[in-house]
């Protein structure tokens, strides 16, 4: 059990040290906030470190109904970057949703993943910060999330 315990640790300090781009990308695609796009995500592929590409996702607002609408889709470049998901317009104040087809990735790769999806559930305030980088990192068996919030 300790050895399975430090395997993770190992796989997880490799693929937060692994670069989430490449050198022939332009830089201001992947550094800080940018304005016309209020949401931004990035997702590594914990087994191979590196970037995970196509990885289809969906955004959800939450009405105060409770009920989910869809109000943005994407899919992750090779850099498992989506750039341009969401504008400031389409990203008032909420409780928003993004849902990860990754059970959809693994199966392409030939592995046997154990979730079906991952969904991560976050609010905004309009008092708030306005700009989002939702970083993932995946492996067939497990998933780890961390936002960057920019002020």
């Amino acid at each position: 059990m300790q050895q399975t315990h430090f395997v993770l640790l190992l796989l997880t300090a490799a693929a937060a040290a692994a670069p989430l781009h490449d050198a022939s990308t332009p830089r201001e695609l992947h550094q800080g906030p940018d304005p016309q796009c209020p949401l931004k995500v990035k997702i590594l592929d914990a087994v191979q470190g590196t970037p995970a590409g196509s990885v289809v996702l969906k955004v959800h607002r939450r009405a105060t109904s409770g009920t989910w609408t869809q109000v943005a889709a994407g899919v992750t470049d090779d850099t498992g970057e989506v750039h341009g998901l969401i504008s400031e317009q389409q990203f008032p104040a909420g409780v928003y949703r993004v849902e990860f087809d990754t059970k959809t990735y693994w199966k392409s790769r030939g592995a046997a993943p154990f979730h079906e999806a991952v969904d991560v559930v976050f609010e905004t305030h309009p008092e708030g910060p306005r700009q989002f980088t939702l970083a993932l990192l995946l492996s067939p068996s497990s998933f780890t999330t961390t936002a960057v919030v920019h002020q």
